[in-house]
C-alpha cells in the first residue's frame, strides 16, 4: 500500500488538476470498485454526477476529495490498496488496462481510478468533527471513515509529545507502533524501516522501555526521511505506484535499510540483515541496531 509520500505525491497532483471543475459524468468498470459505498453503484453515481470539486485532503495514507453542490456536500475517500493509481487523462484517450472508474469533468479531462488487485476503491461519506483539531482552533471536519487515524507528521495538528505518549503507552514492539495508524499516520513497512535505521533502533524493541528523548528521535527520523521522499515523488518499486501524470517516484534509490539485505550498511559497513514481521519484511543493521536481549532494558 503507498505510504504518506506516495498519496500527498497523488494528493498534489489532484489538486491541481481538479479544484474547481465539475464532475459530469461517472462511469463504473468494475463493481468491486464502488463495494465500501453504502448506497452501491447507481447511488454514488447520482450523488457524484454534477457536484464541484472544492478540495483534495490527505491524513496519512487517506486520500479524500471534497466535492458539493447546491444541497448536498460529501467526501469521496479514495482506497488505493496495493494497487490503486488516480490518473488523469484526456476524455477519448484509450483506457487504461484495469480501468474501474471514470469520471469525466467539465474541462473534457477524465480521473480514472485505475487498480490492477481490485483491493481498492471509491466511496462518498459524510463528515465528522476532526478530533485532533489544536485547542483553540476551529474544529476541522474529516470523513467518518477517517476520523479514527491520527495525524501524521505534517499535519499543522500533530503533536510530537502527544504521539511520545501514545508509543510509551505500547507494550508492544517499536515497529508495530510505527505502523499503527491510530497512533501516528502514514508510515508503512519501508518507512518505518527507514527511520528505524536512521533513530539506531531494532524493531523488536519494546515501545515502553524506549526513553522519550528516543522516542523523539525516531519520529524526526520519519518526518525527515518522508520528506526526502516526497522531494521526488515518493518510492516505486515496479509499475504499480505512479502520481497522476503515470511517473514514478524515485527515493528506492536512496532507501538505507529496506530491501538491503545482504549488502553493507551505509552507516558502519556491516552487513544487512533481513527478518520476517507481520507477514512482511524488515531490515536492519545487527550493528547499528542491536537486538532488544542486547541492549539495556531502558533506552
Amino acid at each position: 500500500m503507498p505510504e504518506l509520500p506516495e498519496v500527498e505525491t497523488v494528493r498534489v497532483g489532484l489538486e491541481t488538476h481538479l479544484v474547481g471543475r465539475v464532475i459530469t459524468s461517472v462511469d463504473v468498470a468494475h463493481p468491486r470498485a464502488v463495494r465500501r459505498h453504502a448506497g452501491g453503484e447507481p447511488d454514488l453515481v447520482g450523488r457524484l454526477t454534477g457536484k464541484a470539486v472544492t478540495g483534495v485532503r490527505r491524513r496519512g495514507k487517506y486520500l479524500w476529495i471534497d466535492v458539493s453542490d447546491a444541497t448536498d456536500r460529501a467526501a469521496l475517500v479514495v482506497h488505493l490498496g496495493m494497487s490503486g493509481q488516480m490518473l488523469i487523462a484526456r476524455g477519448g484517450a484509450p483506457d487504461h488496462t484495469h480501468l474501474r472508474v471514470r469520471a469525466l469533468l467539465d474541462d473534457e479531462n477524465e480521473l480514472r481510478f485505475v487498480d490492477q488487485r481490485t483491493f481498492g476503491g471509491w466511496h462518498l461519506d459524510d463528515y465528522t468533527v476532526d478530533a485532533y483539531a489544536p485547542a483553540g482552533m476551529p474544529a476541522a471536519d474529516v470523513p467518518v471513515s477517517v476520523a479514527h487515524i491520527a495525524t501524521d507528521p505534517f499535519d499543522p495538528a500533530f503533536d510530537v509529545e502527544r504521539v511520545v505518549n501514545r508509543m510509551r503507552a505500547k507494550h508492544s514492539e517499536i515497529k508495530r507502533v510505527l505502523l499503527d495508524q491510530t497512533v501516528i499516520s502514514g508510515v508503512g513497512n519501508i518507512y518505518a524501516d527507514e527511520a528505524l535505521w536512521r533513530a539506531r533502533l531494532h524493531g523488536a524493541r519494546i515501545a515502553e522501555t524506549i526513553s522519550r528523548k528516543k522516542l523523539r528521535e525516531l519520529i524526526e527520523a520519519v518526518t525527515v526521511v518522508m520528506a526526502e521522499a516526497l522531494k521526488v515523488g515518493g518510492t516505486s518499486f515496479d509499475a504499480l505506484y505512479v502520481n497522476v501524470n503515470g511517473q514514478s517516484g524515485y527515493f528506492e534509490r536512496s532507501l538505507n535499510a529496506y530491501g538491503r539485505a545482504g549488502e553493507l550498511c551505509r552507516r558502519c559497513g556491516a552487513i544487512m540483515r533481513r527478518e520476517s514481521f507481520m507477514n512482511r519484511s524488515s531490515f536492519y543493521c545487527p550493528r547499528c541496531q542491536r537486538r532488544p536481549s542486547d541492549v539495556e532494558s531502558r533506552g
